[in-house]
């Protein structure tokens, strides 16, 4: 991907980034260049109204606006939310056994056919797009990825209304200095689409990409000992039926390099995530509008701004549900919940449900807790709107483990005030 222009306007307030992921497929342009997106928090006198403070300087009236919005629209073009290939131009590849396939061109390529120790290669110019549509394929390799993008603008791998099997089963064996550990490795953006089946195997990440990774439909079930969904600068999904069970994280975006990226958005689709570590993990912010989630997990979410618009998510963790900790220096610990309905059972022992290192707030949505600790915040909390059960009783007011947290906030009660600065949340378009 190239790099992305963020626009960071610290404020000391809280993120907000309202998106809907049903308007994407009408209204989502495509171009040929990247597009950047721009998303900063603004605290003026025209987008906050003046905070009123009672005798003992607490602000009693807080009103939080933004003046740019993480969207669908933003993330996913036209092509990406389109499920078949144009085959008009397509050309038509049999796997074999001991032979790659190479490709060094922008196209569309057919793959069919049942192979060991097989690699898709992708080699082509850095603004070429390249279409792999996978047509009841079978790769089978001992230590190399059964798709490895090593060059391209973006890559679509789109499944037909078929099965398709990739596998590595041994350790993966590095080209040069690229450590390619993952069944499909992409050194660019890819995206995972389609109508049919893509099971993968792995004995290192499921799927990997260094910049952008998208999916938006199709089956797509992993089995791996590391992260099954990897990225450095963005994971995003608007659609599709995704199964995962793996020993580590199920959706991992980090960029070693840059705690300015590493974001998770979530949509739409179907996700059934088992891992022994997170469930889904971003550095920066992990964003839900949509979806069904289920997670069952060491930890269920992490990330430093967790924001949840909508969506049905449940999960089982034996560490924490929610968790927002400071893994990117742009933003301030938060969790947000403005909608959704959201059942989390927590483990026995010193657990929590929902745990901030910095801020909870809480809008909307129905919430269901069975935990032997709701919450744990160290700075703001307040909770203005929304249904809250915890343990079968419905609160109305935020309890705290955390002895010396922040201020509460029931309803109609003080308001703590707006903790941190925040950083904006940015990413670009890949065209079509």
């Amino acid at each position: 991907m190239k790099r992305r222009n963020i626009e960071k306007l610290f404020a000391g307030i809280a993120v907000v980034l309202m998106a809907g992921c049903s308007s994407a497929a009408a209204s989502a342009e495509e171009n040929t260049s990247s597009k950047t997106i721009e998303t900063a928090v603004s605290e003026t006198a025209e987008s906050k109204t003046a905070s009123q403070e009672n005798t003992q300087g607490v602000n009693t009236s807080i009103d939080v606006s933004v003046s740019g919005m993480m969207s669908a629209d933003d993330i996913f073009t036209d092509r990406d939310l389109k499920q078949t290939a144009d085959l008009t131009s397509a050309v038509n590849y049999t796997v074999s056994d001991n032979s790659d396939i190479t490709i060094t061109s922008e196209g569309v390529y057919v793959i069919s056919g049942t192979a060991e120790d097989c690699t898709i290669i992708v080699d082509a110019a850095s603004e070429d797009k390249v279409q792999i549509v996978l047509d009841a394929v079978s790769i089978t390799n001992t230590d190399s990825p059964a798709i490895y993008v090593k060059s391209a603008d973006k890559v679509f791998i789109t499944t037909t209304d078929s099965v398709n099997t990739l596998t590595v089963t041994g350790a993966f064996t590095a080209d040069g200095t690229t450590n390619t550990d993952a069944v499909i490795f992409s050194k660019d953006d890819i995206v995972i689409n389609g109508t049919g089946t893509l099971n993968i195997s792995s004995t290192g990440n499921g799927i990997t990409s260094k910049d952008d990774l998208k999916i938006t439909g199709g089956t797509l079930n992993i089995t791996c000992t590391d992260d099954a969904l990897e990225a450095n600068d963005s994971v995003a999904i608007a659609g599709g039926d995704i199964t995962i069970t793996t020993d580590k994280d199920g959706i991992h975006c980090e960029n070693d390099e840059d705690d300015t990226v590493g974001y998770v958005y979530i949509c739409g689709g179907t996700l059934d995530i088992t891992s022994d570590d997170d469930g889904i993990h971003g550095t920066t912010i992990v964003q839900i509008d949509g979806g069904t989630i289920i997670v069952n997990g060491h930890e269920g979410i992490e990330g430093t701004y967790v924001q949840i618009n909508d969506g049905t998510i449940t999960v089982n963790a034996s560490d924490d549900g929610i968790n927002a900790a400071r893994k990117s220096n742009s933003y301030t610990p938060t969790v947000e919940i403005n909608g959704g309905d959201l059942t989390i059972k927590m483990g026995s022992g010193d657990t929590d449900a929902i745990d901030s290192n910095g801020n909870l707030y809480i809008t909307g949505g129905n919430i269901t807790i069975t935990a032997q600790f709701a919450f744990d915040y160290d700075g703001a909390g307040q909770m203005t709107g929304g249904t809250v059960i915890v343990n079968g009783t419905q609160i109305t007011a935020l309890t705290n483990s955390m002895m010396g947290g922040g201020m509460q906030g029931g309803f109609g009660g003080q308001q703590g005030g707006f903790g941190g600065q925040q950083g904006g949340f940015g990413g670009h378009k890949g065209g079509h």
